[in-house]
This record gives structure tokens, sequence and C-alpha cells, in this order.
């Protein structure tokens, strides 16, 4: 069935968001895209709030904690708690923390990304190594080959029990190898999400799935265990979090094969595309699951206040 679209269209509006009480949203490329906020974003969720509709914002964007997020909004203008905030690095710590139970001499957490992965994981008192830490910030050399092919623990923990991927500004040869290294020798390969691009600037840059990629190829195919959009295990999460009936909750984003997905396939009750990010119209109307309705900006909904 092909999406409505509702811009424009006061009454069609109206009837749309009366069929829900939870709204998710998606933040970049919805919201806002690098430091610019779209107009009517602000107004918007203040109009749904109005309303009594309940407001989730849920990010795949793992360089950010919830904090970090909070401070962003903050800073944007746009009125939220963190509570409110639902990003991939803090449903990857829940994951790690209350599902996986890893032993408790594989308890550590070798971590390709970013400092949003690291509040996360510190805050459910996982023991991590990786992520910003200067040491692996460093050209591979001859001595790290030997070391890694000997399993030497001065450079290959054994206490490793899990390599977590997501985001990361420094990539480079060294942790790549250690991760695949880590995982060949028994630890469970995560992603804080597998997205292909990252909105900003009003254009597209390499999201975290680039960084889990060359993993993939390394391991003959072998995917990460995802725990961010459209993953079922962050829609378990975070319908646990927020206690809501799914059919009464809309998830609205700009990417179909990650927002659009996820309201979909975690059976929502409904979706909202836009079309200030990712996905076009055509990509819209065209998809095989396309959202339930679709408008051109967020601030489009208050043609229906």
């Amino acid at each position: 069935m092909a999406p409505k679209y509702l811009t424009g269209d006061s009454q069609a509006i109206n009837d749309f968001l009366d069929r829900f009480d939870v709204f998710l949203f998606d933040c970049d490329g919805v919201l806002w895209s690098g430091d610019i906020v779209f107009d009517g974003t602000v107004e918007t969720l203040e109009m749904l709030r109005n309303k009594g509709k309940q407001v989730v914002f849920v990010t795949n964007n793992s360089t950010k904690s919830r904090l970090d997020y909070k401070k962003k909004l903050d800073k944007l203008g746009i009125p939220a708690t963190r509570e409110e905030v639902f990003s991939s690095s803090f449903s990857a710590a829940v994951y790690i923390s209350r599902i996986l139970n890893l032993p408790p001499n594989k308890r550590k957490v070798f971590v390709l990304g970013e400092t949003g992965i690291e509040q996360e994981l510190q805050a459910e008192n996982i023991p991590f190594i990786g992520a910003t830490d200067p040491a692996y910030r460093r050209d591979v050399s001859a001595e790290d080959y030997n070391k890694i092919a000997a399993g030497d623990p001065s450079l290959l923990d054994p206490e490793v029990g899990a390599v977590l991927v997501g985001l990361d500004f420094h990539i480079n040869y060294l942790k790549i190898s250690l991760a695949y290294h880590y995982i060949r020798r028994g630890a469970l390969f995560l992603a804080t999400n597998i997205d292909s691009t990252l909105p900003n600037a009003g254009t597209l840059f390499p999201g975290a799935g680039t960084i889990s990629a060359p993993l993939i190829r390394m391991l003959g195919g072998t995917e990460p265990i995802s725990l961010g959009k459209p993953s079922p295990e962050m829609m378990v999460a975070v319908e646990g979090k927020f206690k809501f009936n799914r059919q009464r909750a809309c998830m609205v984003g700009d990417r179909l094969d990650t927002d659009i997905r996820f309201g979909i396939e975690g059976g929502l009750g409904g979706t909202l595309g836009v079309l200030t990010g990712v996905s076009s119209k055509d990509d819209f109307e065209a998809a095989t699951l396309p959202p339930m309705a679709y408008v051109d900006k967020l601030g489009d909904l208050l043609g229906g206040a």
C-alpha cells in the first residue's frame, strides 16, 4: 500500500496524530542536520507534548551518550530530559550488562568507538578497553604482528569477552586487527548499529556500518549482533524502558532501512517518514516496506494543530 502524503492536508494530519500516544523520533536528518535545527522542529515537539503525547528520542549515533544528547538538545533549543533519550550506545550497554551475562573472567569489552560508548559502559559498570585510549591510536608495528599471532596478553587481553563496534573517528589498522583476533578467539561480535551512512551538514558521511564492514568481510560474512535500529533487541529495550502500547506508538524517521523498518518490524502502530534526511520521496513511494505516511519536514505536522 502506498504511503499517504500528509503535507498540506490538515485533516489527514489530525487524523494521523490522533492514532498515537507515543512518538519515537530519530534525530539526525529528522530534527536537525549537524547543528542546524529544521524549521518547525521545536514547535512541533511542543505541539505534541501539549496534546499529551509522549516523546522519545531514539538515535543510532553511538558517538554521544544520553547525557551528550541532552546537552545537544539543550544547545539547539529542543526541550528534553536525559531519560527521554535512547541511544544505540545505551542500548548496547544495557544489552551487555543485563542480557549477555558474560562470564566473570570474560567481562571486558574491546571497543571500536567514541566517548559516547565509554560513558554508557561506565554507567553500567562494564569494564572495557580500546575506544578513545591514545594507546590504540598509532601505527601497527612488526612487534604487534608477532604479539597478536602469539596471543600475547600484553596486547590481546584474555579477559575480553565481546567486541563492540560503533562509529570510530580514529579507526586504524591496529584496532581492526585486534578486533578481528578477539572475535576469532571467541569474543562476541556486537555493533551499536550498522548504518552505512551518517547525515551531517546537508550531505552524507560514512556511518558506523563502515567500521564493522571490514570485520564482516574478514569473518566470511559473519554479521554482528546489532543493537541499534532496526534490530528487535533495541525495540524490546525501548519498550521495556518506556512501557508503551506498540499499537499506539509511531516511529518518525528519514531512513527506510533503519527507522521505518524498525517501526514496521517492531510492530508499531505507525511510521512517519520525513524528507529532510537520507530517503527521498521516490524511495518512500517505491519501497516494499514504505512508511504509513510521510511529510516534507517534521514542521509540516503543525498544519494540523
